[in-house]
């Protein structure tokens, strides 16, 4: 049975080119447990892998015209899938560490998804040191978004290493839709009343979506407060550029309780701590490059409006837009500030009538994917410069065939106009982040990482955080009047990748 794709999950197909891919992805690294090998354990979970051959939505889900000929692109239940194409196993040349992981990753993550065929491949690499392994898996945005890639990743792995060795493949799992289907055929004239209902609502909602975006039109034309990001409010710069098809990656990983002291003392959220270290290292990054914009840089910010007992698959996500303050050399005032910008956007999002979000969202989208389908992306003015994106994760270890997963690292897609993307997701009390970038338009990307482990090193200093140990209880002193001299050396906490 065919199935219709909504508007916002077709954008995502129309703006594909070579260059730059729609397709999201994630890096999962395993731990083998005792009295196992990782060469037994391999061999068991490709064994069981390999004949694994039921295939569940979205994962049998493939598109009725690959060359998209139609305004209205729908999927459909694929008869046949060959699992030598979609699942691969790879092995990482010795001694197998992080460098080499990431340089791999980011050369898999580069290739295009083939439309011919269900859009998903996953990669079970060998050969890292520790006893260890990944699967690498890449998906097309259309199918999924991040807050649905996060409950499926629940659905697929289990809550301990016992119960972990019952469950099947993840493609044979997938999503699960909240609503019970009939079994009975839906006749045309219920059909029809259901399409009428929901075009119904839609209009209804379509005066106050187009309300919200004429305020923040109104305020591009006539600022009233610069705190307030709008679209196309950023300049131009070197992550703005237009693409090519070759990725880089690189990770950070802090300790989440390590984050929400800094935030608990700054008396802000935990993503106000994580866009105010991303701002810092990006500053830092193109300080270094003589190339930071007289006018501060903006990010779109992905939010979720999917429910709380919504499994389904496809995007259920809106954007706002804050400023990030990069012309700004005080940690302490940037921080406060892009605080403001953030709580400025949330309240106008929040103002809207729930129906009202999905038409405001297309609409405050249609610019950008317009850009992209014109071919005119990072050729023009962004509508914003950079995706920086927050997605909460599992907060207990997840297991997969008896293995314990070790870390979990979102890897995003890179536009024409954007050649850099930062996502964070806490697991298990982590905070990994994963930066991907245009290869060439960001060399050196891995100092970006690095970077963003001393801006949070500096805000300790400034707001008198000591961070002591993962089971410490972190002390926070009276805010400081100035930011601390920069250390020249930096702990090593994280992992980096070319």
């Amino acid at each position: 049975m065919a199935k219709n794709i909504p508007l916002l999950d077709a954008s995502w197909l129309y703006v594909e080119s070579k260059e730059a891919p729609m397709h999201v992805g994630s890096m999962a690294i395993f731990t083998v447990p005792e009295g196992e090998t990782s060469q037994q354990a391999i061999a068991r979970i490709v064994q069981m892998l390999r004949a694994s051959v039921e295939f569940a939505p979205p994962f049998n889900y493939r598109l009725s015209s690959p060359r998209l000929l139609t305004l209205m692109p729908k999927w459909i239940e694929a008869d046949k899938i060959d699992l030598d194409y979609h699942f691969r196993h790879s092995a990482l040349p010795a001694p197998g560490g992080e460098r080499e992981l990431g340089t791999l990753i980011s050369r898999l993550h580069s290739h295009p998804l083939d439309f011919r065929k269900p859009l998903w491949e996953m990669h079970l690499i060998e050969g890292l040191y520790g006893n260890r392994f990944a699967l690498y898996t890449k998906m097309h945005h259309s199918l999924m978004d991040g807050v649905g890639g996060m409950r499926l990743m629940e659905r697929i792995f289990g809550k301990s290493a016992k119960e972990s060795m019952g469950l099947p493949a993840p493609w044979s799992v997938g999503t699960v839709s909240r609503k019970k289907k009939s079994t009975e055929p839906q006749h045309f004239a219920d059909q029809a009343r259901e399409a009428w209902e929901a075009a119904k609502l839609s209009g209804q909602s379509l005066p106050a979506a187009g309300r919200a975006l004429m305020d923040l039109v109104r305020e591009a034309v006539k600022p009233t407060d610069p705190a307030l990001a709008t679209p196309f409010s950023g300049p131009r710069s070197i992550v703005n550029r237009r693409v090519g098809g070759a990725r880089r990656l690189a990770t950070q990983t802090y300790p989440l309780e390590r984050v929400r002291a800094v935030a608990d003392a700054a008396k802000v959220s935990v993503n106000d701590i994580f866009l105010a270290i991303c701002s810092s290292s990006i500053r830092r990054y193109l300080l270094e490059r003589d190339a930071l914009p007289a006018e501060s840089l903006t990010a779109g910010l992905p939010v979720s409006v999917r429910p709380a007992d919504d499994l389904d698959g496809g995007n259920a996500i809106s954007f706002i837009i804050a400023n990030l303050y990069t012309t700004e050399s005080d940690p302490l005032v940037r921080l406060n500030e892009i605080h403001r910008s953030t709580q400025l956007a949330k309240t106008n999002l929040q103002a809207m009538p729930k129906e009202a979000i999905n038409n405001y969202t297309i609409m405050l989208m249609a610019p950008m994917m317009l850009q992209l389908v014109s071919g005119l992306g990072g050729l023009t003015r962004p509508i914003f410069n950079t995706v920086i994106s927050n997605v909460p994760g599992p907060s207990q270890d997840l297991y997969f065939s008896g293995c314990r997963l070790e870390q979990f690292y979102p890897i995003s897609l890179i536009p024409h106009g954007q050649a850099l993307n930062i996502t964070v997701v806490s697991y298990s009390g982590q905070f990994n982040v994963a930066f991907t970038g245009d290869h060439d338009a960001l060399p050196s990307m891995q100092r970006l990482s690095v970077y963003t482990g001393e801006a949070l090193e500096e805000l300790e200093s400034v707001l008198g955080v000591k961070w002591e140990s993962k089971t410490a209880e972190p002390t926070a002193a009276p805010v400081a009047a100035k930011p601390a001299a920069r250390k020249t050396a930096t702990r090593k906490t994280a992992t980096r990748k070319a």
